[in-house]
C-alpha cells in the first residue's frame, strides 16, 4: 500500500521494524542465538558480540516471536470464521461474472479494468457513461442504483445478455464534505440513498441467484470513516457505519437464515485515498494520515474476489487496531476525534448546484480547500 507521509529515518528502518514482526526471521535468529552463537560471532563485527549473549536481546526476541505467533493465529482464526468455517471457494475465472456499481470512473473504474485484464468479464452499472471506451469484457449499462425499479429493469437486460451475476461489488458512492447545518435535506438523502440504501436494493435483486447455487460474493465498500467520525463528513459516516453493519447482518443471514454459507462477503474500510479531490487536503500541514494510491485499493480488493475468500480488509492493514476505537479510553478516542477535526475544518464543501442535480460523478462531488 502507498505509504503516508513518513520521516527519513521511519522510512530507512521500515523494513527492519517490519522483519522484527515476521516469525520467518526472529525465530531462526532466536535459535541462532541460543544454539550457534559462536557461528554468529564468526559471522558478525566484534563490536555486535555483546548482543549476542545479551538475556535482554533474547528475551526481546521471545516476546516478538510470540507475538508473531498469536497475532498470526488470530488472523487465520479470524479468517476461517469469516467464511464459516469452509475452505476457499473456487473462482474458476470463464464462469464468473462481476457486477461492479459506479464502476466508469475513481476507483470502480480501475477495478473493472484490473479484473478484465485477468480474465473476468465485468459489468458495470452508472449514471455517466464511460468517458472513453471501454476495454474487452467490460460492458456498461446506465443505472440508477438508488431507484429498485430502475434495478429491476437493467438486471433483466443484464440476465438476457451475460447470465446472473456471481461477484456483486457495490461501489457506488458520494460524499459531500459539508457540515451538518450546512448541507441541504437533499444532499443528505442522497447520500443515504446512495452509500447505504442501495446495497439493500442491489442484493435484493441478485443475491437469491447467489443463494440458489450457495455460489457468490457480496463485496461491500466502506471506510475508515465506519469506526471514526470527525467534522464535516458526519453523513457520509453515518452511511459508512451502516454498510459495515449490513455486511455484518448479510453474513449472518446468509449462514442462519438462508443456509448458503459458501456465498463469501467481504467488507472493505480503506483510509484516504489518493484523488485529485483531497489534494488541498492532503497538502494541509496538519495533514500527516496514511494516503492510499487508488491502484493499490483496486488490487487489493480484486485479489479478494479471486482468492475465494471474504472477510474484512483494513487498507492499510496497519492501521487495523483503528477499528476498535469505540473501544478505547473516551478521553484517548476524543482526542484523535480532535486531531481530525481540526484538518477537516478546512473543507468547503461540495459544487452544491451540482449535488441539486442527479449528478452523482464521484469527480463532481467533494470539493476540498486548504485552511486559509
Amino acid at each position: 500500500m502507498a505509504a503516508s507521509k513518513m520521516s527519513p529515518l521511519s522510512l530507512l528502518t521500515a523494513p527492519i521494524r517490519l522483519a522484527l514482526f515476521d516469525p520467518k526471521v526472529t525465530a531462526p535468529l532466536l535459535v541462532a542465538l541460543l544454539y550457534y552463537p559462536e557461528k554468529l560471532r564468526d559471522l558478525l563485527p566484534e563490536r555486535l558480540h555483546p548482543l549476542i549473549s545479551s538475556q535482554a536481546v533474547i528475551r526481546a526476541l521471545s516476546v516478538l516471536l510470540g507475538l508473531s505467533i498469536v497475532r498470526g493465529v488470530n488472523r487465520k482464526l479470524g479468517e476461517w470464521a469469516a467464511n464459516n468455517w469452509q475452505k476457499d471457494a473456487k473462482f474458476i475465472k470463464s464462469q464468473e461474472l462481476v457486477l461492479l456499481s459506479g464502476g466508469t470512473s475513481g476507483i470502480g473504474k480501475l477495478m473493472a479494468e484490473e479484473f478484465a485484464r485477468r480474465g473476468v468479464t465485468v459489468v458495470i452499472l452508472d449514471l455517466n457513461p464511460p468517458k472513453q471506451e471501454l476495454p474487452s469484457g467490460i460492458y456498461f449499462y446506465q443505472c440508477d442504483v438508488t431507484s429498485s425499479k430502475k434495478i429491476a429493469a437493467t438486471a433483466a437486460q443484464i440476465r438476457k445478455d451475460h447470465g446472473e451475476p456471481t461477484v456483486l461489488i457495490n461501489n457506488a458512492g458520494i460524499g459531500t464534505g459539508l457540515p451538518i447545518l450546512d448541507s441541504t435535506e437533499q444532499i443528505i438523502q442522497k447520500t443515504f440513498e446512495v452509500n447505504t440504501i442501495s446495497h439493500f436494493w442491489m442484493v435484493r435483486e441478485y443475491l437469491p441467484a447467489m443463494i440458489k447455487k450457495n455460489h457468490g460474493h457480496v463485496v461491500t465498500i466502506a471506510s475508515m470513516a465506519s469506526f471514526m467520525c470527525a467534522s464535516n463528513i458526519v453523513d457520509y459516516a453515518c452511511t459508512k457505519a451502516s454498510a459495515l453493519a449490513f455486511h455484518e447482518g448479510l453474513q449472518q443471514e446468509l449462514r442462519a437464515r438462508y443456509n448458503a454459507p459458501k456465498v463469501r462477503t467481504t467488507v472493505v474500510n480503506p483510509t484516504w485515498i489518493r484523488t485529485p479531490l483531497i489534494e488541498s487536503l492532503t497538502s494541509h500541514p496538519k495533514f500527516n494520515d496514511t494516503v492510499l494510491e487508488p491502484e493499490d485499493v483496486s488490487t487489493a480488493i480484486v485479489d479478494q474476489v479471486l482468492s475465494g475468500r471474504g472477510g474484512q480488509l483494513i487498507l492499510p492493514a496497519r492501521i487495523g487496531f483503528l477499528s476498535g476505537i469505540r473501544g478505547w479510553p473516551t478521553w484517548l478516542s476524543i482526542g484523535l476525534r480532535n486531531k481530525l477535526s481540526d484538518v477537516a475544518k478546512s473543507l468547503d464543501g461540495i459544487d452544491v448546484d451540482a449535488a441539486k442535480r442527479d449528478d452523482r460523478d464521484p469527480e463532481r462531488w467533494p470539493n476540498f480547500k486548504k485552511e486559509t
